[in-house]
C-alpha cells in the first residue's frame, strides 16, 4: 500500500491520501482524543504525540499537529494509517453511525423568508467551494444566514489555517456576493 502525502495551506496540517475511499458520505472531524473514540484509526492517530485533530474526507485524511516536526511525526502517522487499512478494521467502531459525525449541521439557522437565497448559497458552496477546499485537505459547511451575513464552519486543514481568513473574505465572499446579491459578508463560525 502506498500512501501519498501533500502539504496543505495550513502548515500545522498534512494531507494523507491512501489511494482508496476513506469516507463514503459526509466528511468527519475528530477535534479531540475523546471524540476519536468512535474511530479506531482516529484513536491510533491521536496516540502520536502532538496530534490535535483528525479529519476524514472522501479520499483523504488530514492530521493537524500542535507541535513537533513533520519529519518526526510523519512515519508514525503513515504507520498507523497503513496498519489500519491492512488490518481490514472498519473506519468507525461497531454501532457508530457515520451520519452522527456532523450532527451540528442540523443546527442551521436562517429565516424561512430567505429559504430561496439559502438554497442558492448552499448550491454554490456544494458545487464550487467544497471541491476546492477538499483539494486543500479540508471542508466547509453552511451554518446560517442572517442580515446578509453567511456563517460557515471550516474543518480539517481549513480550521485554524492562517490563510482561511483570506479564503473567506476574498474567495468565498466575492463568489457569493457575485451570484447572490443579498450576501454582504461571510464569517466563520
Amino acid at each position: 500500500m502506498f500512501i501519498q502525502t501533500e502539504a496543505t495551506p495550513n502548515p500545522a496540517t498534512l494531507k494523507f491520501i491512501p489511494g482508496r475511499v476513506v469516507v463514503d458520505g459526509n466528511p468527519m472531524e475528530f477535534a479531540s482524543r475523546e471524540a476519536a473514540g468512535r474511530s479506531p484509526l482516529a484513536e491510533k492517530l491521536f496516540e502520536v504525540p502532538g496530534v490535535t485533530s483528525v479529519f476524514y474526507g472522501s479520499d483523504f485524511i488530514t492530521v493537524t499537529k500542535a507541535n513537533g516536526e513533520w519529519q518526526q511525526l510523519k512515519p508514525a502517522i503513515l504507520g498507523a494509517i497503513m496498519e489500519h487499512y491492512m488490518s481490514g478494521a472498519p473506519l468507525l467502531a461497531d454501532g457508530a453511525a457515520q451520519d452522527d459525525a456532523d450532527l451540528d449541521d442540523e443546527d442551521e439557522f436562517f429565516d424561512e423568508a430567505d429559504a430561496e437565497t439559502v438554497d442558492m448559497i448552499k448550491d454554490l458552496i456544494e458545487t464550487r467551494v467544497r471541491p476546492a477546499v477538499a483539494n486543500d485537505g479540508g471542508d466547509i459547511t453552511f451554518r446560517g444566514f442572517k442580515d446578509g451575513i453567511v456563517y460557515l464552519n471550516m474543518k480539517g486543514s481549513c480550521a485554524g489555517c492562517p490563510s482561511s481568513t483570506a479564503t473567506l473574505q476574498h474567495g468565498i465572499q466575492n463568489l457569493l456576493k457575485h451570484f447572490v446579491p443579498d450576501v454582504v459578508e461571510v464569517r466563520p463560525m
